[in-house]
């Protein structure tokens, strides 16, 4: 009797997704360091050419798992905006969208940042960027249109408001502030960034 194929923990013809899923899984609990294409086909079951198929190294693999927390982030701040929000309540909510992706995707989010100028995914992150942070500079020259906040260059304006969302994203991801209390931090700060801290 011919003996049964031995099982594989991935669907045939779904190798290069289970490859994504096991080096993100490294990604978080080892760090980018650790990864290797080699220990990944190990984990994975396949021989240790098998990920050539998919990847022709370490960088494509990076590149890969970039482009694919740009299409999570992309999908998260979709789902929670509303374009018929006014401003305030419509920031808060992508702002508590983008810090809770930013909260649980810490060592993802990094590698998305880091990677996101290497030529041979140039073209591909440029899309990816856009549809995260040029949506949101789009709604901002779009409040700027309509005169719901200050003039100014749309690009300065959003680096301060995604400088400001990470460093919350960041003092939760450290232990500084519990996410409850970083949500609920949210509302006050997207208030502050809209109207200013000067009293009226």
């Amino acid at each position: 009797m011919t003996p049964m194929p031995e099982s594989r923990p991935y669907h045939h013809g779904d190798l290069r997704s289970a490859l994504l899923a096991g080096a993100e899984r490294t990604l978080r609990e080892k760090g980018v360091g650790s990864l290797s294409l080699r220990e990944l086909a190990r984990e994975t079951g396949v021989s240790h050419a098998a990920p050539g198929r998919h990847f022709k190294d370490k960088q494509a693999l990076l590149n890969a798992l970039a482009l694919a927390g740009y299409e999570r982030l992309a999908q998260t701040l979709t789902t929670a905006d509303d374009p018929a929000l006014p401003l305030q309540p419509r920031l808060t909510a992508l702002a508590r969208a983008y810090v809770g992706f930013a909260t649980d995707n810490a060592e993802l989010l990094e590698l998305m940042y880091a990677r996101k100028h290497e030529p041979e995914a140039a073209e591909q992150m440029a899309v990816a960027i856009d549809r995260t942070v040029g949506s949101l500079e789009r709604m901002v020259a779009d409040a700027q249109k309509r005169g719901e906040i200050v003039e100014g260059d749309p690009e300065r304006v959003t680096l301060i408001v995604g400088a400001t969302l990470q460093g919350v994203a960041s003092f939760t991801a450290s232990g500084m502030l519990d996410p409850d209390s970083a949500h609920a931090l949210l509302d006050d700060l997207i208030h502050h960034l809209i109207h200013g801290l000067k009293p009226r």
